[in-house]
């Protein structure tokens, strides 16, 4: 079995939020981008998860051989590497700028890479980018490769040509099949994903991750032109006001947080 998971590299979410709560994340005179530089960059958590969740399958005793595929230039390889080091048979990138393309650009890549290398059986993405947190090229790229698309999955399974999936619903779990192949989206809720071991690490790093040039692939140019644009990006300003309860002991602090949120109608 085929499994590929799409990979985006994103700016830590965590250092992003640091500079925000004090006041110095900043964006640049295009009134787009950041101007912090020192921000790492590293592989959204939840495609990590993506991968986990193939790699589960794996450990269940299913035969699988598992692609990690981005969009990038060789700024995307330690990227790359760290998928190998998780337990990636096959890693590549086709080379283009992402940030030149919108999300229907970016799935119509995609697609085009998965029916160059034969298709896959299962296609796993993140339910969402931690930069935008959009999640819409999952569904893009279900339409364009003709598979079902199945959402927010806290578990997998894949056997018999059909996904067996777990989704997380509003009002509890519901448990979904679909005719391989099929796309699903994974959560967080999947559980945390696994850390590579040292000796998976110093192999990785002798890894090179496959180029794939746009040109080779079957993508008409339309399709590469954007339909929507980032036009802005700021930063809200976030006022706060902190009152500190001061009582001789936790339960008559307690008493007086619930006379404070009763007399402001909260509860």
């Amino acid at each position: 079995m085929r499994i590929v998971v799409c990979a985006k590299q994103v700016l830590d979410p965590d250092a992003v939020n640091n500079y925000a709560l004090v006041g110095k994340l900043e964006i640049g005179e295009d009134g787009k981008s950041l101007t912090q530089a020192s921000i790492p960059r590293l592989m959204n958590a939840y495609d990590e998860q993506a991968i986990e969740a193939a790699l589960r399958m794996r450990d269940a005793g299913q035969d699988i051989t598992l692609t990690v595929i981005t969009l990038g230039g060789d700024d995307v390889d330690d990227m790359l590497k760290h998928a190998a080091a998780l337990g990636a048979d096959e890693v590549a990138r086709v080379d283009v700028d992402p940030a030149g393309l919108d999300h229907n650009g970016v799935a119509c890549v995609l697609a085009a890479y998965i029916g160059s290398i034969g298709g896959a059986d299962l296609i796993l993405c993140g339910r969402q980018a931690s930069d935008d947190d959009q999640g819409l090229v999952p569904g893009m790229l279900g339409e364009l490769l003709k598979a079902p698309v199945i959402t927010i999955a806290r578990s997998v399974e894949a056997a018999d040509g059909k996904a067996t999936v777990v989704r997380v619903a509003p009002d509890g779990d519901e448990t979904v099949e679909a005719t391989l192949p099929a796309l699903v989206t994974i959560s967080n809720e999947l559980g945390e994903a696994r850390y590579p071991t040292m000796k998976a690490k110093m192999q990785a790093r002798k890894r090179t991750p496959t180029v794939v040039i746009l040109e080779s692939l079957d993508v008409p140019g339309d399709e590469l032109s954007r339909k929507t644009a980032l036009t802005k990006q700021f930063v809200p300003e976030v006022s706060g006001d902190c009152e500190m309860i001061e009582a001789g002991s936790a339960a008559d602090a307690a008493g007086a947080l619930l006379e404070k949120l009763r007399g402001e109608n909260i509860i």
